[in-house]
């Protein structure tokens, strides 16, 4: 196979996978750390490179509202962006789920305010798990390329017809340079046909969208919505295995295990921070200890039996969240302990919460989460939610 690498940041190869699935409409409003993904967009369409409509609107809100109206003529959309940028779209994001229309994102994670930051974590995506798009996560460039071009056959499915967002860590992913593989547009062509829906205004076929509901029949439409959702789960393997015959690539779906064959805790986590825990997992095995990796890819439609299955197999589970739901515990916790409390089986559980706001997560902090895995097995510790690496003191 042909190989064509070139070294990139995580947003320009966000943009090399749009150009590659050909969109009919890119609306765009800045934001860091997107801004370089809209910015090489801009130059694609102007210097032809990219065919399409390209429009700069003036806020994130008539980002999405655009990419919405372009999409129920039957036209594939994208737009992109980041932290309240993402917020201000909230709106909009349940009408475009609500309206089944595929528009596909790329969302640079970046912590939200008070206090204002522009480093990344993952509280704006986490925040909006209930909006009704697909969300996937991934670790490095060649990955957010792969996804947007993924993304588009998932939700234009005719069984799921759902947006769908990809995540890729701000500053960490977005600004860092990475060799990676561009595909031919020919082979891309090939494998994402033009969009075909009959979810459209057409003279031909005129069809309501759009439209109110009653008592009566809202919920059905939810339960729709929500079955569409499920449908995605066996799709998106289906375009995962279509992809690996087709580019080589292949990324195993709902979640990567990494060294879980025999593990006997096992860290979770999102995005970026898998890259140093599977360093930290090497160094942990290389001492004798049995640890491993379970990398959450989509936390939309959720991997349970994914997580019920590991659970099955190890003595503890370790839950990084660069994310706090206040008052509570980590979001991304919520969801697997969830999973977890649906087998017959004492798994010891931690909530290790940080990151936030651009904190690094370091090797150190990593395998001392394994120590305390370890430990709380081994004395049946409380299970608890933790903020690690705190720069003031604590009682808990």
């Amino acid at each position: 196979m042909k190989s064509n690498k070139i070294f990139i940041s995580g947003d320009e190869a966000v943009a090399q996978g749009v150009r590659l699935s050909r969109p009919h409409v890119v609306a765009a409003y800045p934001i860091t750390p997107q801004t370089i993904t809209v910015e090489r967009l801009a130059e694609m369409a102007e210097s032809g490179e990219m065919e399409g409509e390209y429009m700069h609107v003036e806020s994130e809100h008539s980002a999405i509202s655009a990419t919405m109206g372009a999409s129920s003529v039957g036209a594939r959309t994208f737009t992109a962006s980041s932290s309240q940028g993402l917020l201000y779209m909230a709106e909009g994001l349940h009408y475009c789920s609500g309206g089944r229309w595929p528009v596909v994102m790329m969302n640079a994670n970046r912590s939200v305010a008070l206090p204002w930051s522009i480093y990344g974590d993952q509280r704006d995506s986490l925040s909006l798990l209930d909006c009704g798009w697909i969300q996937v996560y991934v670790e490095d460039a060649q990955e957010a390329l792969d996804m947007i071009i993924q993304a588009y056959k998932i939700a234009e499915h005719k069984d799921v017809l759902t947006p769908m967002m990809v995540n890729l860590d701000g500053f960490i992913l977005t600004h860092t340079y990475e060799l990676v593989d561009i595909p031919e547009q020919e082979m891309v062509d090939k494998f994402l046909p033009a969009f075909q829906t009959p979810n459209k205004m057409s003279f031909e076929e005129p069809k309501n969208l759009g439209f109110s509901s009653k008592p009566d029949d809202n919920t059905e439409f939810k339960y729709q919505q929500n079955e569409a959702m499920f449908n995605s789960i066996q799709v998106l393997k289906d375009v995962d295995q279509e992809f690996a015959d087709t580019f080589g690539r292949k990324y195993d779906g709902m979640v990567e295990e990494y060294r879980c064959e025999d593990a006997e805790v096992v860290l979770v986590a999102l995005g970026s921070v898998c890259g140093t825990i599977r360093v930290v997992v090497d160094k942990m095995r290389a001492e004798g200890k049995k640890v491993g990796l379970l990398k959450i890819r989509y936390m939309r439609p959720f991997p349970e039996a994914e997580v019920k299955d590991l659970a099955k197999r190890v003595n503890a589970i370790g839950v990084v969240d660069k994310d706090i739901s206040f008052g509570y515990e980590g979001t991304v916790y919520t969801n697997v302990n969830s999973a977890i409390s649906k087998i017959d089986k004492y798994v010891y559980k931690s909530n290790f919460v940080g990151g936030l706001g651009g904190r690094d997560i370091t090797k150190d902090e990593i395998e001392e989460m394994f120590n305390k895995l370890f430990s709380g097995v081994e004395n049946k510790s409380e299970e608890k939610v933790e903020f690690f690496s705190l720069n003031v003191e604590s009682n808990d």
